[in-house]
């Protein structure tokens, strides 16, 4: 038998490079998924959140509308990891929010009016303190509902789950 060149193993194992690439790019990879948006799932006054691949949240009730034509925006990066005003830690990774008046725990749905993208936000602080503004985003919740990554903020609704 012919002894291998060191140009067809070099060959060999380009090929096999350009394949395993073209592979991810076909399959996605671990990063990929970890990007996936949430989704919103209703049946029988049961609302579930996919968060993650492997997470799923399940509120049993129903939204009942709060106030219409809001205007809401998201916490500035300078937050994240900082104590709220309940106590936990900001994460802007967290679908989170912060509201004057309700009270900490309470689940709402916040739906933008010009797209009727939505997101289930958890209020676990307090403001915003700015004049005009009715409730403060966490990063990740704010850009799964608006279709501009740039704009600062946007007109919603705001529906609380009644259990």
């Amino acid at each position: 038998m012919k002894k291998k060149t060191p140009l067809f193993i070099f060959l060999l194992c380009l090929s096999l490079f350009f394949t395993s690439l073209s592979f991810k790019a076909q399959n996605g990879t671990s990063k990929d998924l970890k990007r996936l948006k949430t989704d919103s799932i209703k049946r029988d006054n049961i609302v579930a959140e996919t968060i993650d691949i492997d997470t799923t949240v399940a509120y049993k009730g129903k939204f009942k509308p709060f106030k219409k034509k809001v205007h809401a925006s998201y916490y500035a990066d300078k937050f994240n990891g900082r104590k709220t005003a309940s106590g936990k830690k900001y994460d802007s990774s967290k679908l989170t929010a912060a509201h004057k008046k309700f009270p900490f725990g309470t689940i709402l749905k916040v739906t933008n009016e010009s797209n009727g993208k939505s997101v289930i936000v958890e209020v676990i602080d307090r403001g915003p303190f700015v004049r005009g503004r009715e409730i403060d985003l966490s990063k990740k919740a704010f850009m799964n509902i608006v279709n501009n990554k740039r704009s600062g903020s946007v007109i919603v609704t705001i529906e609380v789950l009644q259990k």
